[in-house]
């Protein structure tokens, strides 16, 4: 999974070199620029790519982590470490 978040991480970089709508002088809803409902719909899909990297790549609890070192680790380590 963290394979596919570096992909989407890449496609937003490409995507956000939009060289398509510069010189469009189209308007969205009779108002919007189409490049700036673009960059608009980049954000988005932005934002919710990032949520999915935290959701993937956050740490565990640090209680989660406590204990799982502590079983993992012989006492003496886990002392030095201060866990």
């Amino acid at each position: 999974m963290k394979y596919v978040v570096w992909i989407l991480i890449a496609l937003l970089v490409v995507l956000h070199q939009d060289v398509w709508f510069w010189d469009d002088p189209q308007l969205l809803f009779g108002f919007l620029p189409v490049g700036l409902a673009y960059h608009m719909v980049l954000s988005l899909a932005a934002a919710a790519v990032w949520l999915l990297a935290t959701i993937v790549a956050w740490p565990v609890d640090d209680e989660e982590i406590k204990s799982l070192t502590k079983a993992k680790l012989p006492p003496e380590a886990a002392r030095e470490a201060g866990r």
